[in-house]
């Protein structure tokens, strides 16, 4: 950094006041951000003396991947960094809030908020990815000391809630899974009528019987090595495959009919449970490669979904609490399959506690 000193860049900025303290918002070129922010490897450092919590190296390939994917879209929120050199301000006029800020470059700014960002925007210009000349805005605060950039972080961090996936998933429109889950869910009232879109789990008194992210991951596991890029074909096959599932899950019709309570449902059986759904879907992959596959689903009816079938102990129940760890899927998928009369691979049948008797046709 010490080639850069004497050198200035001025960015345009707004000096504004919060609590005590004078902060600067700027927009600063996406060129600078290598050039300005610090990154501490905060390793070897005990958590009490850290300024930042330490860098996740796994999630920068991620942002820069999301960049080079979106460049004519991407989005980052502002950058929230603490300097130690006074930066200086020129009003556009005279007591104006409006003007410019003039960097020094060599100073450093040691980042409160906003450090993936800031490293995922570094691999991509290193990439090549052409934003130089794009800008993000970072809000600059004074550094004092390292009790208050510690505040700072816990301040900028405490109420921050991550939405919930069935929320991603809904408002996400770059995902072709997504774009396929909706177009299904839309074409199929069982699922138009009794999806939450919004929560990721369903409450005690929820009227509905399925969550948007399990009717995804269903569907991930049942297009796995389909092309993601031919939506209408993806939505045909999903409509085609659930709608001929809903048939013989009565008991999912009854609550559409509104004969059977979804919380009655839901407390008594398993059939609307995300890790049913997902096995579902694994099952569909399996089918959909042979002939015939509408007519296996019939055997759907015969199983008793009930929480109190003992068959399902050790499969996806333990102390009747249903099960969704990956094993508790696969163990599903495989019972389901046994149910179906469908072959079981070595591995499917080691998965599952016991064999797994078929009903008499």
């Amino acid at each position: 950094m010490s080639n850069f000193e004497g050198l200035e860049i001025r960015v345009p900025a707004m000096r504004g006041k919060m609590g005590s303290r004078t902060f600067y918002s700027v927009l600063m070129p996406m060129s600078g951000v290598p050039q300005f922010f610090k990154f501490t490897n905060w390793a070897g450092i005990s958590p009490e003396d850290r300024e930042q919590r330490v860098l996740n190296d796994k999630r920068v390939p991620d942002l820069a991947g999301y960049i080079s994917e979106n460049e004519e879209d991407y989005l980052f929120s502002s950058i929230t960094a603490s300097y130690k050199s006074e930066p200086r301000f020129e009003p556009y006029v005279q007591g104006s809030n409006i003007g410019m800020l003039i960097l020094q470059l060599g100073d450093e700014f040691i980042i409160n908020d906003g450090q993936h960002r800031c490293a995922g925007i570094v691999r991509a210009l290193e990439s090549g990815v052409p934003i130089a000349k794009d800008t993000i805005s970072v809000l600059l605060f004074p550094w004092e000391n390292t009790e208050r950039v510690q505040q700072m972080f816990s301040d900028l961090n405490r109420f921050v809630q991550k939405t919930s996936k069935s929320l991603d998933i809904l408002y996400d429109k770059r995902d072709e899974h997504a774009a396929a889950t909706l177009g299904m869910i839309d074409r199929l009232p069982v699922f138009r009528e009794l999806t939450d879109k919004e929560n990721v789990s369903l409450g005690v008194k929820s009227t509905k019987l399925f969550t948007l992210a399990a009717l995804y991951d269903a569907n991930v596991e049942l297009l796995k090595g389909r092309g993601k890029n031919d939506t209408d074909a993806n939505i045909a096959l999903l409509v085609d495959y659930w709608k001929a599932v809903a048939q013989h899950m009565p008991d999912w019709t009854k609550v559409l009919k509104g004969q059977k309570l979804a919380l009655e449902l839901r407390q008594e059986k398993i059939s609307s449970h995300s890790t049913v759904l997902r096995a579902l879907g694994g099952l569909g992959l399996d089918l959909l490669t042979g002939d015939g596959w509408q007519g296996k689903l019939a055997a759907l009816e015969a199983i008793d979904w009930g929480k109190r079938n003992s068959e399902w102990e050790g499969v996806c129940m333990s102390a009747n609490s249903v099960l969704s760890n990956r094993q508790s899927r696969a163990a599903t998928k495989a019972f389901i399959k046994a149910k179906l009369g469908m072959p079981l691979s070595d591995s499917e049948a080691r998965s599952l506690p016991q064999p797994i008797t078929v009903a008499a046709e």
